[in-house]
């Protein structure tokens, strides 16, 4: 059974204010994890779910959302079965449910991997919240 556990939002990231960072993890289990690219993306009230970040299974290749280039960074540890994604500089407007997953395309592109249609797997999804 696969699992995707996201953590470091919620309650765990504690009052989050404007310009702070954060660091969210994934550990994914029941899957060959360096066979599978990975993504993250976010949800927000009354909006659809977008991209922000993915990887390719090395990590050599990364691909960003506009609205976070620069400010976010997405790594792995294909030791750890864990995908990260660090937060900085963060805005009122990045306040969403955020979600990793997990895709086992072949191709290695932002037209794919920034394609939520193109993951197999997907966690249960973490609040962050930003306050001004």
């Amino acid at each position: 059974q696969v699992q995707l556990v996201e953590s470091g939002g919620g309650s765990e990231g504690g009052l989050v204010q404007t310009g702070d960072s954060l660091r969210l993890s994934c550990a994914a289990s029941g899957l060959a994890f360096a066979n599978y690219c990975l993504g993250w993306f976010r949800q927000a009230p009354g909006k659809e779910r977008e991209s922000v970040a993915a990887i390719n299974w090395t990590g050599r290749n990364t691909y960003y959302a506009d609205s976070v280039k620069g400010r976010f960074t997405i790594s792995r540890d294909n030791a750890k079965n864990t995908v990260y994604l660090q937060m900085n500089s963060l805005k009122p407007e990045d306040t969403a449910v955020y979600y990793c997953a997990a895709s086992g395309v072949f191709r290695d592109s932002s037209s794919y991997l920034m394609n939520h249609r193109m993951y197999d797997y997907w966690g249960q999804g973490t609040q962050v919240t930003i306050s001004s």
